[in-house]
């Protein structure tokens, strides 16, 4: 299956109402809100097909359709809460045979990451209904992609009950591997950094580390990459210790009754 066969729509969820961090999808990075940022990196990956960022209903995301608007992006605006039902709607929307879901917090993602998931996805197509690099996840955090037919989407949207299930999308999948077929994508190198390497956005380090690599990385070259990254870590080995406190924690911490494919492994416990 290729590309040109299947219709590949990439859904980035983003909301400016954030509980750990508000705003910040329109934080600074280069001039530019992150979000804008994160977009940028995402259109740089050749299979992530149409791109549409999904914000909510909320009159302060009012800006997020307006920077949408201005850089010619596709914007769907859906239920504030109810995260599975915006990806579905903006699924059906824009017409798409498989569906990639994109966090907007992750503003350093690697294209070449986005392309490996996809590509695992559509070159053995039908074999699975989702794959993703998380189910376990072995690359740095902030590299999250998952993509899944519309089929599975549907399925999920029509059967998810629990609270996490709709607003995290996708745990309704991989909690029931019974009903869906499931892939993952590792990191190549036989490394895990998911729990050591933490360049995902939720407290303000987060974001001081995210600006301190930007800054050192993108006027040399704005699509720069995961090892690009780690060697500018291995040189200023002070940027890691921004956020290092964080590393680990995840919303998974938050629902270790509820997820049952999730092991202690995969989290800092609260």
């Amino acid at each position: 299956m290729t590309q040109q066969d299947f219709y590949v729509v990439t859904v980035v969820q983003a909301r400016m109402g954030s509980s750990r961090l508000p705003a910040k999808v329109g934080m600074s990075l280069g001039h530019q809100p992150l979000l804008l940022r994160l977009v940028e990196r995402v259109q740089h990956a050749k299979l992530s097909g149409t791109i549409v960022v999904a914000t909510t209903t909320s009159p302060k995301d009012d800006i997020i359709e307006e920077w949408c608007i201005n850089g010619g992006i596709h914007c769907y605006r859906g239920d504030e809460e109810d995260l599975l039902d915006r990806h579905y709607q903006a699924a059906l929307l824009y017409n798409a045979d498989a569906v990639v879901k994109i966090p907007s917090d992750c503003p350093l993602i690697d294209p070449r990451i986005i392309n490996k998931v996809i590509a695992e996805y559509l070159s053995k197509y039908p074999e699975y209904d989702y794959v993703s690099n998380l189910h376990p996840a072995t690359y740095p955090d902030g590299n999250d992609v998952e993509i899944m037919s519309l089929a599975a989407l549907e399925t999920a949207w029509q059967s998810a009950r629990k609270k996490l299930e709709r607003e995290h999308t996708t745990p309704y999948l991989w909690e029931n591997p019974v009903l869906f077929r499931i892939g993952n994508v590792t990191w190549g190198s036989g490394l895990n950094y998911s729990m050591s390497h933490r360049w995902t956005i939720d407290y303000l380090e987060d974001y001081l580390f995210v600006k301190s690599i930007f800054e050192e990385l993108h006027p040399k070259n704005p699509m720069f990459g995961l090892y690009d990254i780690l060697n500018v870590l291995i040189q200023n080995p002070q940027l890691k210790k921004i956020n290092a406190h964080y590393a680990g924690v995840n919303w998974y911490r938050d629902h270790l009754s509820e997820l049952k494919t999730v092991s202690l492994r995969e989290m800092r416990p609260a």
